[in-house]
This record gives C-alpha cells, structure tokens and sequence, in this order.
C-alpha cells in the first residue's frame, strides 16, 4: 500500500522536474527538497507514525525519492555549468590569428651585469661574497680603519650623518671588511668581497655621484703580500677585459694599508697606445690597495706578526664606464630608457 505523503511529495517534484531552471534555481530546488526543511528531508521524520510491519517499505520510498532527486540534481547541474562555460568562452574568445602585441624584453642593468661578473671571478678564486648594512656606526667605517676622528682623511670620505657623528651612511664598504675580520676572531684565514652601495657628499656631475657602487676585497692569512695582490688584479682585469690588458702598481697612501698603491691596467680604448682617455699616457688608474695596515689587523682581533693580507677596492660604475664607453656616471641613475637600448640590443645578440 502506497503512502499518501510519499506521493503527495512524488507528484510534486515531477513536475518541479519537468521545468527548464538555471543553476540559482536548481539551487533553491535542492533546498526545497534536501534542505533541514525539505519535503523529503520531512518524510524521514514521519517514519515513527508508520506502523512496524511498513517501515521498512516506507524506508525504502524515502530512498528512491531521494535518489531519484540527486541523480536529477547531479546531472542537471553538470549540463548547466557547461552552458555557462560555453557561453563565457564564447563571449570572451580571442581570435589568436591576430598578431600578438610586442612585449619589450628588458636587460639586466648594467651595473648589476658588472658587478655580477666581478662576482664570478673571485668565486673562482675561493672568495665569499658578504653583505652588510648601509647605515653604519662610524666606529667600524672610520675608527677601526685607521681614521680616528679629526683626521684629515675624514674630508675625502664625508658623507650623511643620520644621528649626531655615530650613526651615518656607510661611505665606503670596508666596514664590512672590519665586521668579518672580528667574526673572525684573529683566527681564521679570510678571503672575501664586499659589493654594495656607499655615499659621499659629492656634488653629481658626469664623473661624480652622491651614491655610488663599490666593490672591495680582503684577503688575510699567513705571508700574504704585494705579489699576491698584483697576481690577483691581473686575474681579475684579464678577465673582464681580455688576455692582453696588463696591469701596474704606483705607491700612494691609504689610511688603512701600508704600503698602498694605486693600480693601473692598459687603457681599453687604445689598448695602451694614448688617447683623450687616458690623457696619452697608455694607463688608467682603477683600483685603490695595499697591504691591511697593521693598526687595522690589530683592532680586529689579528696579530700582525701572524697575520697579514692585502685589501682592494674600486668603483663598479668605474669599470661599467670603461667596458660600455659609457661618458656620464648619471646614466646608471637617471631613468631615461633611451639610455639602455644600446645594451639591451648586445643582450639580444
């Protein structure tokens, strides 16, 4: 015997079945039947007034009722959202005949390709390359390198104060040469460089810049001295600008070395014959060095009758300049993406 509720409930929903709905509606259907309060959902709770003998033929009713519905739901809402899929493709194709919109390709920026090179050499050579902060304490970037304050080589490296005379703006990246010679404890060998920004009060015109990238080197160890440093920088400027390029030493004086000198490589434009480059001499001074002062070694913890070792340290935009013929130091800095077409067309060669 058929149960009036259950088929009160069956009518109904067949003809709900029957209608063409969209998924918001179908939505609102399953409510009505499968929600907390749905028909059939209520069906389940009138099994307690069935008697025994029909339960369980009620129970099975309620399942085919149920099935039926979610075998609808299922495939009504699969047919829906394909409809829906269809038509945003259709409204939304492109048509992939059309010729594509030219992308410009950038290029690395010049003075991280330099730099990145510089890197590459002195990996090969054992060196770490190290980090350290911009804003510094002037007790590691002028004190513990041999300038204590009122010295007159104060004034060629002055730069922005942030807090009183303490805190300033890094001029120079040897401060990080000084923080890991102390990491070091005056007991391990180092061999490292140092790239990153520094800042100097300079007024900015074609051959000067406010900030600027430096590139500086440390090596310590046991019979370190100036043959290994002139070894390395020949190393170093055949690398960047081929076998031929030969270098030199010139005595000068830096607080923090001694001896110092000024290296010299054979002018790249007239490969040491004399031009308006190197004013006709045939050479370039590049690189500022010398051996680690022994006041500097003392400071940081190494015994200089132990230990010894050579530093280095040069401008990228320097060696940016010569290897690209670049004229203007502000190029690096302005801008103007006109300025960069001339390398972006090397890299896509």
């Amino acid at each position: 015997m058929k149960n009036k509720k259950i088929e009160e409930v069956k009518s109904v929903m067949e003809k709900d079945l029957k209608e063409h709905i969209d998924l918001k509606e179908l939505e609102e259907l399953r409510v009505k039947y499968l929600g907390k309060k749905g028909l059939i959902t209520e069906l389940n709770s009138e099994i307690k007034n069935i008697p025994n003998e029909e339960k369980k033929a009620f129970g099975m009713e309620v399942n085919n009722l149920r099935n039926t519905f979610n075998t609808y739901y299922e495939e009504t809402k699969e047919k829906l959202e394909l409809e829906v899929l269809n038509k945003k493709l259709e409204e939304e194709k492109i048509d992939i005949t059309l010729p594509a919109t030219k992308v410009k390709v950038g290029a690395p920026h010049i003075l991280e390709k330099v730099i990145e090179e510089v890197e590459e050499v002195f990996l090969s050579m054992g060196y770490d390359v190290v980090d350290g902060p911009e804003i510094e304490e002037d007790k590691y970037n002028f004190e513990m390198l041999n300038i204590p304050k009122g010295h007159p080589a104060r004034d060629a490296q002055d730069t922005f104060y942030i807090e009183g005379e303490e805190i300033l703006l890094r001029s120079q990246t040897s401060p990080v040469q000084v923080r890991t010679m102390l990491k070091g404890e005056g007991k391990v060998p180092i061999r490292m460089i140092c790239p990153g920004k520094t800042y100097r009060r300079d007024d900015d015109d074609a051959s000067h810049s406010h900030q600027f990238m430096q590139i500086e080197g440390l090596v310590v160890d046991k019979n370190i001295s100036l043959s290994d440093l002139k070894g390395t920088m020949d190393i170093l400027f055949k690398r960047l600008f081929g076998k031929d390029v030969e270098t030199r030493f010139r005595p000068s004086y830096y607080q923090f070395t001694e001896p110092s000198v000024e290296v010299d490589i054979t002018c790249v434009n007239c490969h040491g014959k004399g031009c308006n480059v190197c004013k006709n001499t045939g050479w370039v001074t590049v690189v500022g060095a010398g051996v680690v002062h022994p006041n500097v070694l003392r400071m940081s913890g190494y015994d200089p009758k132990v230990w010894s070792g050579f530093a280095f340290g040069f401008g990228a935009e320097r060696l940016a300049m010569m290897k690209y013929d670049i004229n203007d130091i502000r190029v690096f800095y302005n801008t103007d993406l006109r300025e960069t077409n001339t390398f972006d067309r090397e890299d896509e060669e």
